[in-house]
């Protein structure tokens, strides 16, 4: 979860939403990335995709089973239905997403036996460390608005 946070970092100085994640399969980092879905211009960018993508890349398939993702913050519906395809095994995420959460804040894709994958998750995993993150860059961007009208 440390080299998710580190991708958070990454995306925050970028000024994209702080969020970061990792792929390990046995032990290794196949896979990672934080979000850049200003930057690229693609809202598909989020962290988790980027890692998903490297990892499929490295171990050159689509699916990826005994893998582990961590991120910093709950995926939305969006990265939990590529988890789910790519057949991940478990998830490890750090903050809770109260707006827009699909792991278990809102939804609780992956784990309601209603698909024909379940995954294996854990929540918040250094939830401080990643809430602090995401606390500050929304604070900044609040008081940027604020201080141009």
């Amino acid at each position: 979860m440390r080299r998710a946070l580190t991708n958070a970092m990454n995306s925050y100085k970028r000024d994209e939403v702080p969020v970061g994640a990792v792929l390990v399969l046995d032990s290794a980092i196949i896979g990672e990335g934080g979000n850049n879905s200003i930057g690229s211009h693609d809202p598909t960018a989020h962290a988790e995709i980027i890692a998903i993508r490297n990892g499929a890349s490295a171990v050159n398939n689509y699916r990826l089973p005994r893998t582990t993702l961590y991120v910093t913050l709950e995926p939305c519906i969006m990265c939990m239905g590529a988890i789910l395809h790519a057949r991940i095994e478990r998830l490890v995420y750090g903050t809770s997403d109260p707006k827009t959460g699909a792991a278990s804040s809102i939804y609780s894709i992956g784990s309601d036996d209603l698909l024909n994958h379940s995954l294996k998750i854990t929540a918040n995993v250094l939830q401080e460390d990643c809430a602090s993150l995401l606390k500050l860059f929304f604070k900044e961007k609040r008081n940027i608005r604020k201080n141009s009208i």
